[in-house]
């Protein structure tokens, strides 16, 4: 379950713990020895979260009765609970997709997925528990009524997004993600015409220290972090170009970074930015596909 494969914002919707087994430990159920010492857990929260993968040890994917030995490395990556305390509100949805496990809706650009910052009303979240309300769903632990969220994009972007709506759907969700068996594609109208059909971004991306709200790439090694993007033209429209992107690595506003280096630089992402027709024309747009 590699961390680097998650774009940083959304490593926020998940609890990471990393625990070595001590050596005196006696044999012990997993699920119970877990259920010790993540007492905010239930023991049938931990059990579907084993079974989906998203708990090890040493690496490896176990069952909820495998006995923990010492010296063992256990590593946790737990989706958050949905939010119990989101105020239901009337706000159309465009769902694509809808089933008794999850959902797939089109997020507009202008919303934000989820209350925070400032912002407490209007979101995404907030149209979905009012949705979900709207079903005959028992409220029990494994289905509460509550969107679950293991992906998001930025209040500024257009999108589908995969919510779970129980929470078996919600840990199997997780785990894909956490795999990478989720492939995400985002499209983007940008400026200029680079001279190739199809290339890979590779840059270091941070903040500006000038505008803190704002990211830039830096010259290889300096500061940032490595970020890799692959991209290919769609079509052609002389001053922008319609363009697909596929990330490798995860990192916060990599896709408008990459972009940068469409219209100015050779595919390589070497020198990223360079003068205003670098700027993106419009925001992204992205979808998941399941493999």
């Amino acid at each position: 379950m590699s961390e680097e494969l998650l774009p940083q914002e959304e490593m926020e919707l998940y609890e990471h713990h990393t625990m070595v087994v001590d050596a005196g430990q006696a044999p012990m159920r997993l699920d119970r020895y877990l259920a010790q010492r993540l007492t905010h857990l239930s023991r049938s929260r931990l059990q579907l979260a084993i079974e989906a993968g998203l708990i090890t040890v040493n690496g490896q994917a176990v069952r909820p009765s495998t006995p923990v030995r010492p010296h063992q490395v256990i590593q946790v990556r737990l989706p958050y609970p949905p939010p119990v305390d989101i105020v239901p509100e009337p706000i159309p949805l465009t769902i694509v997709y809808e089933d008794p496990y999850l959902l797939v809706v089109h997020k507009p650009a202008g919303m934000s997925c989820h209350p925070g910052a400032g912002v407490y009303s209007g979101t995404l979240l907030n149209a979905l528990v009012h949705h979900l309300k709207q079903q005959p769903l028992p409220a029990t632990e494994q289905n509460a009524a509550r969107p679950g969220l293991v992906h998001r994009i930025d209040k500024d972007t257009t999108g589908l997004l995969v919510v779970a709506k129980e929470e078996r759907a919600y840990f199997g969700l997780a785990q894909q993600f956490f795999a990478h068996s989720v492939r995400r594609r985002y499209w983007a109208l940008v400026w200029g015409s680079p001279a190739q059909d199809k290339g890979t971004v590779t840059a270091w991306i941070g903040r500006d220290p000038h505008q803190r709200k704002k990211y830039r790439a830096y010259p290889e090694g300096t500061q940032g972090k490595h970020a890799v993007t692959h991209w290919r033209v769609l079509e052609r429209f002389g001053l922008a170009t319609w363009v697909e992107c596929q990330l490798e690595t995860g990192r916060t506003h990599q896709i408008r970074g990459a972009h940068g280096a469409f219209g100015t630089s050779s595919g390589r992402g070497q020198n990223l930015w360079r003068g205003s027709a670098a700027h993106p024309l419009t925001q992204c747009a992205n979808w998941a596909v399941g493999s």
